[in-house]
């Protein structure tokens, strides 16, 4: 059997063809080349590692990744430093994470680009070790830590392999995670503002301001600056935050409620003072720099 490319062989764990479908749920046999599989009456050291990769396979095709892991994990033990070890290894991580066993299919990945740095699958085991982090970024609530470890991972993906078919994919999951990380700044800040503690609303909406630009929460971050502005009595910065917010993102609902809210006090959408804000304004809407 020739051992292939990681791509096809996550086809293959992907796919459950009729005639694996017809083998029931008995997880002790299977068939491999020229043998029948039965690892609970003939000791799995008796097995070729091909024999062992196929049964893995086959454990895949039944989505039970687990029991493939397990298979992938032997051939690793039991026939080190082979090719087929090598592929086992990928397919381990693989496996691991399609059983949601994140820190494990982690360990994979991160075993063979320390042991396969130049291998073709190096960008795939990367690309996984960072899906183990980013397929865990799922509520905004959830410890932002797993954020900046997926931004990290993906980073990497992004600038190490940037020809690999997965760079385009990290290079999205990369915008997403991004985003994620300011929408918790905005539930922090909007949380402060709630309550009435404007200062610490306010450190939290500067943040999305100067750090998150490109997301697409900066609207309403600029809008929210607004209004704890205005509450404190900031009338130049809560201005400057609308002139931003006029040049920027004049088509938003933001932009709507931040005009009524400064022209009903008889203030205008422009750049005032020496502040943050100002300076924000005079770099990026004029370009003035120094």
């Amino acid at each position: 059997m020739k051992v292939r490319g990681s791509a096809i062989r996550v086809a293959l764990a992907l796919s459950v063809a009729g005639a694996l479908a017809a083998c029931g749920g008995d997880r002790n046999v299977g068939r491999t080349t020229g043998s029948f599989f039965n690892p609970q009456e003939i000791p799995l050291e008796t097995y070729s590692a091909e024999q062992i990769f196929e049964r893995a396979e086959f454990e895949l095709t039944r989505r039970r990744p687990a029991d493939a892991a397990f298979y992938f994990a032997e051939i690793e033990r039991l026939y080190p430093y082979s090719e087929w070890a090598k592929r086992a290894l990928i397919m381990q991580a693989f496996a691991y994470h399609q059983d949601a066993d994140y820190p494990n299919s982690r360990s994979a990945a991160q075993r063979f680009i320390d042991f396969y740095p130049d291998d073709d699958d190096a960008s795939y085991a990367s690309y996984l070790l960072a899906l183990s982090y980013y397929d865990q970024v799922d509520e905004v609530g959830r410890d932002q830590g797993l954020t900046f470890q997926a931004l990290q991972s993906l980073r990497n993906v992004i600038e190490n392999y940037p020809d690999s078919e997965y760079a385009r994919s990290a290079i999205l999951k990369f915008d997403l995670a991004f985003d994620h990380l300011a929408a918790k700044e905005m539930e922090i800040g909007r949380y402060y503002l709630g309550r009435d503690h404007y200062p610490a609303a306010i450190n939290r909406f500067r943040v999305v301001v100067e750090d998150f630009q490109t997301t697409t929460h900066t609207a309403e971050a600029l809008h929210r600056l607004v209004e704890a502005y205005l509450r404190l009595g900031l009338t130049e910065e809560a201005q400057t935050a609308g002139a931003l917010l006029g040049h920027n993102y004049q088509s938003t609902e933001w932009y709507q409620d931040s005009y009524k809210l400064l022209t009903g006090r008889g203030l205008e959408m422009r750049s005032l003072g020496n502040n943050w804000l100002s300076a924000i304004y005079r770099q990026t809407i004029k370009g003035q720099w120094l």
